[in-house]
């Protein structure tokens, strides 16, 4: 008599899953550690289902999600398979540090209505001695008109204004006003996250890493730059200023050069 193996028991494992969208995704390990952070041996020893080099399961389960995210799938399944296949979830953290801090922070301190008090009677009797002495000013001056002084009753003219010059209103755009001596190139995830890699001519890397949904990133050099999109399809893509109109399939994978002038695939 033969026992017959469970559903669960039939599915592929987490590091096989991994391996497989990675692969998908047209990426690289090494790739995938730059974009992720997470070091390649690592990486390589996940997808071969060790995670002795984690540094325990918090760390495992964090390493899955953001392996998960970089090659586009959901990391939720893959967290919960680790939980059933090492023990569950682990505990979370005590929230004692936090009470603690709660319990000696200071009540706030009460407004002293005494000094305010003292301090409006003073500003009383600042103001009708001020006002006592400004009088009898005025009284003297008049003594001093009545006697024959001609007073001078011309209105002095305002002083002419320099016109101030309008300030020029911001671009709305990053490419509004691309150079043309250089090649600008704008990525926006407008339609979903995706990995994304950018070189400059002399192949330094200006970014790599993922960039999320309603995220861009603006890129620029002086002769081209080069690019790979792991999901060409979520991304709208301006070069020099003009919108490129290819039409990226989702989940599809591209290396695109661009150099100054109107847009043109390399």
């Amino acid at each position: 008599m033969s026992i017959g193996n469970s559903p669960e028991d039939d599915r592929p494992s987490i590091g096989r899953v991994l391996q497989q969208a990675r692969i998908a995704a047209g990426l690289t390990v090494e790739e995938i550690s730059s974009s992720t952070r997470v070091r390649i041996p690592i990486v390589r020893a996940i997808e071969e289902d060790d995670f002795s080099r984690c540094g325990g399961d918090v760390y495992a389960r964090g390493h899955i999600r953001t392996l998960a995210r970089a090659v586009g799938i959901d990391p939720e399944p893959l967290v919960s398979q680790y939980d059933a296949e090492h023990g569950g979830r682990p505990a979370p953290t005590p929230a004692a540090p936090l009470f603690e801090a709660e319990r000696i922070r200071s009540e706030p301190r009460r407004p002293n209505w005494t000094a305010a008090m003292v301090a409006a009677i003073v500003a009383v009797v600042g103001f009708v001695g001020f006002t006592f002495l400004k009088g009898g000013d005025d009284n003297s001056s008049t003594t001093r008109v009545a006697e024959g002084s001609t007073p001078n009753t011309k209105t002095p003219k305002p002083a002419a204004s320099k016109p101030v010059d309008p300030k020029p209103a911001p671009s709305d755009s990053a490419i509004a006003a691309a150079p043309r001596d250089k090649v600008t190139v704008k990525l926006s995830a407008s339609q979903g996250k995706s990995w994304i890699s950018a070189k400059d001519h002399n192949g330094r890397l200006l970014f790599d890493g993922l960039l999320l949904q309603g995220q861009s990133k603006t890129f620029q050099d002086q002769e081209r730059v080069d690019l790979v999109l792991g999901d060409a399809g979520s991304i709208e893509l301006f070069v020099n200023g003009k919108k490129v109109e290819d039409k990226f399939q989702p989940g599809q994978v591209e290396r695109l050069s661009y150099t100054k002038g109107d847009p043109a695939v390399g």
